[in-house]
C-alpha cells in the first residue's frame, strides 16, 4: 500500500513568498463551490484553513482533504482541461492569484523545487486512488477506502458519514456498501458510531 505525506515544508515556503500577492477569501458555509476549472482556470488557489472535497465532472468524488492545499499550481504552464471542483466541507480560508503571476514569482524566488514537490505529491495521490479503485472488486475498493479514512484525524472522521463517502467515491451501490459495513461491524473488524468511522481493528483481505 502506498503511503503519502503532504509536503508541508514546501507548502510553507511557497505560501510565505506568494501570500503577499494573493487576494484573500473566506467561505463560511458548507457545500459551497470554492474552485472550479471553468471559472478559475486562470488562477491558482491556496487553501490555508478548512476541509473540502475534490470532485471531477458532475459529481465524481475524488476525495476529501484538509488544508493546506494548492489547486491550479501547474495552470501557469499548462491549462487544465479536466473539469475539477473544490467544494467546502467546513469554513475555508485562503487566497488566490493569477497563475501567470505565480509562475513569474516562482521563477524570481527560485521555488521550482518546492513547486515540483507539491505537484509530485498531487500526482502520486491520484495514482494511489487509481491503485485502490481501478480493477478491484467492490470489497477491495471499500477496504482501501476505509484504510484511507482511518488515517484522517479524529475531527475530520467525526464529520464524514462512512457509507455516503464510500458510495460517492467508489460509485458502489449503497445497499452493497451497507451490507459489507454491517458484516465488518458484526465481525468486530471496524467500529462505527452514528455512521462515522471510529476505529479499525484489522480488515481481512477477502470478503
Amino acid at each position: 500500500m502506498l503511503s503519502l505525506s503532504k509536503p508541508l515544508r514546501e507548502f510553507g515556503k511557497l505560501d510565505k513568498c506568494l501570500s503577499a500577492y494573493g487576494t484573500r477569501f473566506e467561505i463560511a458555509d458548507e457545500k459551497q463551490p470554492l474552485y472550479s476549472t471553468d471559472l478559475n482556470k486562470d488562477n491558482t488557489f491556496f487553501i490555508t484553513e478548512g476541509v473540502f472535497s475534490l470532485r471531477r465532472g458532475e459529481n465524481v468524488l475524488i476525495g476529501i482533504d484538509q488544508a493546506p492545499f494548492i489547486m491550479g499550481l501547474a495552470d501557469g504552464v499548462i491549462k487544465n482541461e479536466v473539469d475539477y471542483k473544490l467544494i467546502t466541507e467546513s469554513n475555508c480560508t485562503g487566497y488566490y492569484l493569477p497563475a501567470s503571476k505565480m509562475i513569474k514569482i516562482i521563477e524570481e524566488k527560485q521555488l521550482w523545487r518546492e513547486a515540483f514537490c507539491w505537484l509530485a505529491w498531487q500526482n502520486r495521490t491520484l495514482e494511489l486512488r487509481d491503485v485502490q479503485l481501478i480493477g478491484n472488486n467492490s470489497y477491495e475498493q471499500i477496504r482501501a477506502t476505509l484504510l484511507s479514512m482511518i488515517k484522517w484525524d479524529e475531527q475530520l472522521r467525526s464529520r464524514i458519514g462512512v457509507m455516503n463517502y464510500i458510495h460517492q467515491k467508489t460509485r458502489i451501490s449503497r445497499s452493497v456498501v451497507a451490507e459489507i459495513l454491517a458484516a465488518l461491524r458484526k465481525g468486530g473488524y471496524i467500529e462505527m458510531k452514528k455512521g462515522k468511522l471510529v476505529n479499525i481493528t484489522r480488515l481481512p483481505f477477502e470478503y
